[in-house]
């Protein structure tokens, strides 16, 4: 198994000038033509930049998720410089910031299902992977979420078992795109870099574990005090 994962630039995107030295939150303009392009063929070997800790690269779980959870894969996208991480506002809940998630389809590979999502959401291609969480980190659904999901679904989820991955953006911004490939509705509004303390801070409350755990698991990755600073 390859210690580290490249995604390559595939995608075209139109270069937007209103994204150019912006700090603060991103709301893109309009959405533009994309072409889907299969996860797999984005997936080849690259040796690794930097000492990390071999226990944690790509490292591949056989542990299974816990019964009565839907199978989903998590996406830390950290910035170049590895100090912030990609998140974005819901469209459905208003004042929700959270990082790029999916569902894992029947016989996916959860590497692939993190590559595609990735795309789908955010439109992002140029993105290496760097490390795996080595096992599944679940949440419970509260109880009206979990009558909506289910309700949509036709399901009966008790929450999500996930598999995460810390990814390296390597593009441009102007690549980020929360029309994502086009092949899925939007879920987000708008998108900025935060550090790892303030995603957890802007985290749903049934969320912020998982996203503690995440932290503390990647932190060795990020160059950010911050990260190993999370409790």
């Amino acid at each position: 198994m390859a210690a580290l994962c490249r995604v390559s630039a595939f995608l075209s995107t139109p270069s937007h000038p209103s994204l150019r030295n912006h700090r603060g939150p991103r709301r893109l303009p309009q959405p533009h033509p994309v072409v889907a392009a299969a996860a797999a063929d984005f997936f080849t070997p690259s040796p690794p930049p930097w000492r990390v800790p071999r226990r944690l690269l790509c490292v591949g779980s056989m542990e299974a998720p816990p019964d009565g959870y839907r199978k989903n894969v998590g996406i830390c996208l950290a910035n170049p410089s590895l100090d912030k991480i990609f998140t974005a506002s819901r469209l459905d809940i208003s004042g929700a910031w959270q990082m790029p998630q999916g569902g894992i389809d029947e016989g996916e590979d959860p590497r692939n299902a993190a590559i595609r999502e990735l795309r789908e959401e955010t439109g992002v291609t140029s993105a290496e992977i760097i490390a795996e969480v080595p096992y599944w980190l679940t949440y419970d659904f509260p109880p009206e979420v979990k009558a909506k999901l289910n309700k949509l679904w036709g399901t009966n989820w008790n929450g999500q078992a996930q598999k995460w991955f810390l990814f390296r953006f390597t593009g441009n911004e102007e690549e980020i795109n929360l029309s994502g490939d086009g092949s899925e509705k939007p879920e987000f509004v708008e998108w900025t870099w935060k550090t790892p303390l303030e995603v957890i801070e802007h985290a749903v409350a049934f969320k912020k574990s998982v996203y503690k755990e995440v932290m503390k698991v990647f932190a060795p990755y990020l160059q950010s005090d911050a990260a190993r600073e999370v409790q």
